[in-house]
């Protein structure tokens, strides 16, 4: 912007006043066509740039932007699969609102500069997507009195929640497995590590996902008295799933049912199997949780959850004040397809 160009400088020049010219950027169906056009084209001409956000933040106590809060590098939420399908339900509602959404990863290691991060965005609203609820910069967003929606059942009646029943859903699993005989499984889950790194089998208390700790639980409850051991190849990444399930695979006390707490840590088994020549439903059961598109591609038996709905419904709590359901609890359902099968005789 031209040094002393200012929104009056602009006004000026056009012949108009200075909130004609502020409604051409703003409030563009206040005016005609043909005057927007002209105010544009003159803004240009001056170097003038538009209305400087920061102060018309200020001046309307509004930012125009949802924060979006997760656990994980930024590439993160364009490389997973249910990041992707959140994100999409969720900006098909900011749009129709004219707002805009902020990703911010927050670091578990760095929890002082996520939370320097969380006090000095500019946003209306959070919605909180994988992030643990003991993380100080959810703190931060309380005490800043932002509205913030969770991916996360809560117990609180005044919280703000869209999720599914995370246990009943793997119970649904736990049940079709247990039909099939399986008595002998290893549960697949995601950590912090990198993706694809060193595999490592894990104790209950030892994994930090409340989902986890949920559908580990569900699967319990259907299964009764089998073994089950829990095992990680790093974050949520087909890398990770392959590396666990090579774990599993290559002891000499192999599975009769690999778990995947995600379809994309499934999918990873497959491939693990693939390269030792085995195959899914007759050699071994791998099933997955979310049904993912790729899911149906690979024969995936799962857990199909909204994805996409999930995204709209917190958009809509958040950005709709037609709406006053504040708790939404989303339906799953058990889709079974041929990498699940009855467990192999002894």
């Amino acid at each position: 912007m031209s040094p002393g160009v200012t929104i009056k400088t602009v006004a000026q020049a056009v012949g108009v006043s200075p909130s004609t010219v502020s409604n051409a950027y703003n409030k563009p169906g206040q005016l005609s066509t043909a005057l927007r056009e002209r105010i544009l084209a003159t803004a240009a001409e001056l170097g003038y740039a538009g209305p400087d956000a920061a102060a018309r933040t200020l001046r309307s106590g509004k930012a125009g932007s949802i924060g979006v809060l997760f656990t994980d590098k930024l590439s993160y939420a364009f490389s997973d699969p249910y990041a992707v399908g959140f994100l999409a339900g969720l900006a098909e509602v900011a749009e129709q609102f004219s707002t805009s959404l902020l990703l911010m990863p927050i670091s578990d290691a760095d929890t002082e500069g996520s939370t320097t991060a969380v006090r000095q965005a500019a946003i209306d609203a959070v919605t909180v997507f994988c992030v643990d609820e003991g993380h100080p910069a959810l703190d931060m967003i309380k005490a800043r009195g932002i509205p913030m929606v969770s991916t996360n059942r809560q117990t609180d009646p005044d919280g703000l929640w869209v999720a599914i029943d995370e246990f009943a859903a793997a119970a649904a699993m736990g049940r079709h497995l247990a039909r099939l005989g399986h008595r002998d499984l290893v549960v697949l889950v995601d950590n912090n590590r990198p993706a694809g790194g060193e595999a490592v089998e894990l104790s209950l208390s030892d994994v930090d996902c409340a989902d986890c700790e949920q559908r580990i639980g569900g699967l319990r409850s259907e299964l009764g008295d089998v073994r089950i051991r829990i095992m990680s190849g790093g974050h949520n990444a087909v890398g990770s799933g392959r590396v666990a399930a090579e774990l599993a695979l290559d002891s000499q006390d192999r599975p009769t049912a690999i778990v995947g707490l995600s379809d994309v840590l499934a999918l990873g088994a497959l491939e693990a199997m693939r390269t030792r020549g085995l195959t899914a439903g007759r050699d071994l059961t791998v099933v997955g949780f979310d049904d993912i598109p790729a899911a149906a591609t690979a024969g995936l038996t799962t857990i199909r959850q909204p994805i996409k709905d999930k995204g709209r419904a917190i958009g809509r709590i958040l950005l709709d004040p037609a709406v006053t359901e504040h708790q939404v609890l989303l339906p799953t359902e058990l889709v079974v397809r041929s990498t699940s099968g009855p467990a192999p005789r002894s």
